[in-house]
Formats: C-alpha cells, structure tokens, sequence
C-alpha cells in the first residue's frame, strides 16, 4: 500500500514561504538540502508525518505562472474561527468563511488563503472525514 509523504510547490523566495508556513500553519524545516541549482524545503509539525516540499530554483527572477491546472492544499484546524481570527490578526489576509451545504447539510467549514506565490490552501474545521 502507497503511503502520501509530501506535496511539492515552486515558489519564488526561500525566506518569504518559510516564514509564511511557519506563521499560518506552524510548520517547521524538517530538512534543507542544498543543490548548485536549487533548494529543497522539507516543510512539517507534529500533526501528521506528511510534508511539504518547497523547491527554490536558484536562477528564477520571475513569480511562477501556476495556470488551470492547480488545485489547492488543505489543512484541518480545531478551531476554523479562531484560526481565521489569527490569519487576520497576523496580516495574511484569510478569505470569508464558508458553510458548504449540500442541501439542508453542512458538509464542511473552511475558508481559503493564498501563500505568498498565490498557492490557495484551504484550512477546514476539523471534524468528519476531515480530521
């Protein structure tokens, strides 16, 4: 069987996407590996074994053009409204918060937030399939 151990994103600046994981999600390096060409980020806290690789390609000057293919990451919470509080507070600009129904029925809470390179990763509350 398969195990998901890490999703990777390009992103532009090392310091500004660490700084912005560590401070909306509370992740930490887990690891730094160093190539003439590119950096790899190993991005991760204690909630789950999976990571988050960030690839910094040295000679890049220009923002990726993420296109129509790319989705989002996501990432549950204990507490949305607190955490949409704390994105705020912390100047990260979080999207409106979003009761899914389908129908008469909650499917989920969440709302969206872009990382510095414009990747949208939604924070759900916790609960049901999303644990």
């Amino acid at each position: 069987m398969a195990k998901a151990i890490h999703a990777m994103i390009r992103v532009l600046e090392e310091a500004r996407s660490v700084q912005f994981y560590q401070t909306a999600f509370g992740l930490s390096v887990a690891d730094r590996l160093d190539f003439p060409g590119f950096t790899l980020i190993y991005m991760s806290n204690s909630e789950t074994g999976f990571e988050l690789e960030l690839t910094i390609n040295k000679d890049r000057t220009e923002p990726y053009n993420l296109g129509d293919g790319y989705g989002h990451l996501a990432v549950s919470v204990d507490d949305l409204d607190a955490e949409h509080a704390r994105l705020t507070a912390a100047g990260l600009s979080p999207r409106k918060l979003v009761d899914f129904k389908n129908g008469d029925v909650l499917v989920a809470r969440f709302f969206f937030i872009a990382d510095p390179d414009g990747y949208q990763i939604e924070v759900l509350q916790r609960g049901g399939r999303y644990l």
